[in-house]
């Protein structure tokens, strides 16, 4: 089977192949032979909610086999979470993900990421297609409620950013670099939060409700996985992971805490007045958030840093999880310090990604062809994952925003990514529509958003 190892070439990526592409490419392929067999892909989550993935396959492991699921599989784990993987296929194949997706396999850490989620041992059950369990998906409405005097806080790699808000008005935001990865002592985070908390409430007559935005997996207003916590020792990690409860108990207001990705699709949501949101900010990593068509929030990971966007053997891996090719590296600072050797920009080795980030806009502020070809790569990279994400996700908006879309920058990658989408994937641009908010929201609507997202207390309506 002859699979194409490029689309075309991105300006500072030549090598660039689009997960899409191949992923068209064998379907089609697999269903021209004429021996098609269905493959059935269930993920488990709390609480018995399922999500199902169906698709086609050769009935022999071939290689081109072997690596579209496996990819599938990686796409799907992050995408929408689970704790057991049902496959219902060919027993080869689903022997060799069970190989690949155990505790000493290549994905490991992927496995282990799913047990600190899910509270329970990563799984991967062998069954038929008919056997994977019907699927059963949270639909929660959540956020919206503007009227009351709130907090807002969006808590990231490199900054935090905090709102005061009247009845859905920011009265005061602010902006403070922060550096959480490196700090071992849960009571950094802490006294960073409480601070901003108390800044913001003095700006208000009282405080009615806390809402707040965080990158990492939150369950239950507790981090169940964080690269913010990445320094906590993990004797401390308890105590850490339950800071928003801490303080929900001191301030006694209620207290909603969301993944970062979910307040962006809510931000979106409640700025373009659309339901069926995909929310994308690129700031120091990835984040991702879906509300579906009728408004409902899934219950999904929808940790798309973590998702391979280019199956290009030697793309770039990222740091924390190994793998190749994942968002992370593509939609993020990271992105823009990856590409900077091949666009002949040279910064002090010293420099941390958030200062790079800022040099590489100033040399973009200033007309810089370097600078611009970086926003374009990226632009093709966001193209071709937007016809990606668009066979996982029911979207009609995709709302892009974070600091890497700031400035002249970003509007050469929402229009590149439109160019990609409307010359090689037509029927989906047809479908969705990219989007960005203003300026001032790129960088503070986050946390306006996440201040929505608690429900007052009667006493307070």
């Amino acid at each position: 089977m002859n699979l194409p190892s490029s689309l075309f070439p991105a300006p500072l990526d030549p090598q660039f192949q689009p997960a899409v592409l191949f992923n068209r490419h064998y379907v089609a392929a697999v269903k021209k032979t004429g021996r098609a067999v269905p493959l059935v892909l269930g993920l488990e989550r709390e609480n018995k909610l399922v999500s199902r993935y169906e698709t086609v396959v050769l009935p022999e492991a071939g290689e081109a086999t072997l690596r579209y699921v496996e990819r599938l599989v990686k796409f799907l784990l992050w995408a929408r979470g689970g704790w057991k993987l049902h496959v219902g296929g060919p027993r080869s194949i689903g022997e060799h993900i069970r190989h690949q997706y155990s505790a000493r396999g290549p994905r490991r850490f992927d496995c282990a990421m799913m047990t600190s989620a899910y509270g329970r041992p990563f799984q991967v059950a062998l069954s038929t297609a008919e056997k994977v369990p019907a699927a059963r998906e949270l639909q929660t409405p959540a956020g919206g409620h503007l009227k009351g005097c709130r907090i807002g806080f969006d808590l990231g790699a490199s900054d935090y950013k905090f709102s005061a808000v009247i009845d859905g008005e920011a009265v005061y935001t602010d902006e403070v670099p922060w550096d959480p990865k490196s700090q071992a002592d849960p009571g950094y985070h802490y006294h960073h939060l409480a601070s901003a908390l108390h800044r913001a409430a003095a700006y208000l007559p009282r405080v009615d409700a806390i809402g707040g935005s965080s990158a990492g997996i939150i369950v239950d207003n507790e981090i169940r996985v964080a690269s913010l916590l990445r320094a906590v020792p993990k004797k401390d990690f308890p105590r850490a992971s339950k800071i928003f409860k801490r303080i929900q108990k001191e301030w006694n207001v209620p207290v909603v805490v969301m993944n970062d990705g979910d307040v962006t699709a809510l931000a979106g949501a409640l700025s373009l007045g659309s339901r069926g949101m995909l929310g994308i900010a690129m700031g120091s990593s990835q984040a991702a958030g879906f509300m579906d068509p009728s408004g409902r929030i899934l219950g999904w990971l929808n940790e798309l840093a973590f998702v391979p966007v280019d199956y290009n053997p030697a793309a770039p891996a990222d740091e924390w999880s190994g793998d190749r090719g994942t968002g992370v590296m593509y939609f993020s600072q990271q992105a823009v310090n990856q590409l900077l050797p091949a666009a002949k920009i040279r910064l002090p080795e010293k420099m941390g990604l958030p200062e790079r980030l800022k040099e590489v806009q100033k040399l973009m502020a200033r007309g810089d062809a370097r600078a611009a070809k970086i926003y374009e790569t990226i632009g093709v990279y966001l193209g071709c994952a937007m016809a990606q994400y668009a066979e996982f996700y029911a979207f009609r908006q995709a709302l892009i925003l974070g600091r890497v879309t700031t400035g002249k920058g970003g509007d050469i990658v929402i229009e590149t990514a439109r160019k990609i989408l409307k010359k090689h994937f037509p029927e989906v641009a047809k479908k969705i529509e990219l989007r960005v908010p203003d300026e001032k929201s790129r960088r503070v609507g986050q946390a306006v958003a996440a201040a929505s997202l608690p429900a007052l207390r009667k006493n307070n309506l």
